[in-house]
């Protein structure tokens, strides 16, 4: 084992990742908020779509460097990273918000997403079989996608009430969340986030004279550190031995995930746990569908037009298993929702130590 070198590149990315959950939080999130006002678009619209962008973009953004910058094993990297990300949305944020505080939850709503998740791991598993992407495939999942949108932009008429409550826990947890990320004067972490804050903002701008600049230079500041942290799991993973997929499935995923889970714990314990379960659930069918489909489909259009391959392989030895896991993750949830309409504290427990049983699994016999 090459010490120096796992120990580089581990630091690597941690460091990129903590840059890129501040570049995503305090400017990438922000830039999409003013586009969807100034769109005015359906705030449950606009959660699914441009502000599940904004959580989504690490996984999103790896997903698409990998896939370019590597091949074999490489390249499943960003596969690896949405697969574990949704994973740990599903066992870990959701069980953390529920430890912070029980939540009780909309059965339509849970049962509403729950099924096109089913239906996205499915179609995920199916796409699997073969260890071959193919481009009706790729389409396929940006299509369902559609579909879910146009669902929640009718659901307003279906069901208006819980759309007004919906809408209010947004308003309430999008200020939850800017208060769970204000910075402490006194505090070492809260002083370099103040600086790093204020470095960037040299490039990116401000949201409100110029948010077209911010949402640019955060989607290119987003895409290098993307490049970085799959340099540094390859590197990773050659200098320990271990498969690139698997630091992808269990340190990259939960690395980028780790911002979304602390916002979740201080959305839940002001009494909106409900919200925490539904935005697990709903940026996992993003991860899924969009940070999966639209690469593929990316990689193929340009194989058709440079004469290459018009199918992407993946390497399933290791994604097959923790899809299927992914799988059961969704029915032990839904079963605890159904049964009393509440995520307790003890509910919560399990699922995070189906969580770390899922981790030493992969580990040791992934």
């Amino acid at each position: 084992m090459d010490l120096i070198a796992a120990g580089g590149s581990l630091l690597i990315m941690l460091i990129a990742i903590y840059i890129l959950a501040i570049m995503t939080d305090e400017y990438f999130i922000p830039s999409l908020d003013h586009i969807s006002g100034l769109l005015k678009l359906p705030s449950n619209v606009a959660g699914a779509s441009l502000m599940a962008m904004g959580s989504s973009a690490p996984e999103l953004a790896i997903a698409m460097t990998a896939l370019f910058q590597g091949s074999g094993e490489h390249s499943d990297v960003g596969i690896g990273t949405i697969v574990g990300s949704a994973v740990f949305n599903i066992l870990v944020i959701t069980g953390a918000s529920a430890l912070a505080r029980p939540a009780k939850i909309t059965l339509s709503v849970v049962l509403r997403d729950c099924l096109v998740y089913v239906t996205s791991i499915v179609l995920l598993l199916i796409t699997f079989s073969d260890g071959k992407i193919h481009p009706f495939e790729a389409l396929t999942f940006l299509l369902l996608y559609a579909f879910y949108l146009l669902i929640l932009y009718k659901w307003n008429s279906w069901f208006p009430e819980e759309t007004l409550a919906a809408a209010e826990h947004g308003e309430e947890e999008n200020k939850q969340s800017q208060d769970a990320t204000e910075l402490s004067p006194g505090n070492i972490m809260g002083s370099l986030k103040h600086w790093l804050i204020k470095f960037l903002g040299i490039f990116a701008g401000e949201v409100e004279k110029s948010y077209l600049r911010v949402f640019f230079v955060s989607i290119a500041v987003i895409i290098g550190l993307s490049w970085v942290l799959v340099k540094s799991v390859i590197i990773f993973g050659d200098a320990t031995a271990i498969p690139p997929v698997i630091v992808a499935l269990t340190l990259l995923a939960a690395g980028t995930s780790a911002p979304d889970m602390i916002s979740s714990v201080v959305v839940a314990r002001q009494g909106r746990g409900d919200m925490a379960v539904a935005n697990a659930v709903g940026s996992n069918i993003f991860d899924i569908l969009i940070g999966l489909g639209l690469p593929w489909l990316i990689a193929m259009g340009m194989g058709m037009m440079t004469g290459g391959h018009i199918f992407v392989e993946v390497g399933t030895a290791n994604l097959l298993s923790s899809t299927l896991v992914l799988l059961g993750t969704v029915f032990v949830l839904f079963i605890f929702l159904y049964t009393e309409r509440t995520l307790s504290r003890k509910e919560g427990g399990i699922l995070i130590f189906l969580y770390l049983i899922y981790v030493l699994w992969i580990v040791l016999w992934g």
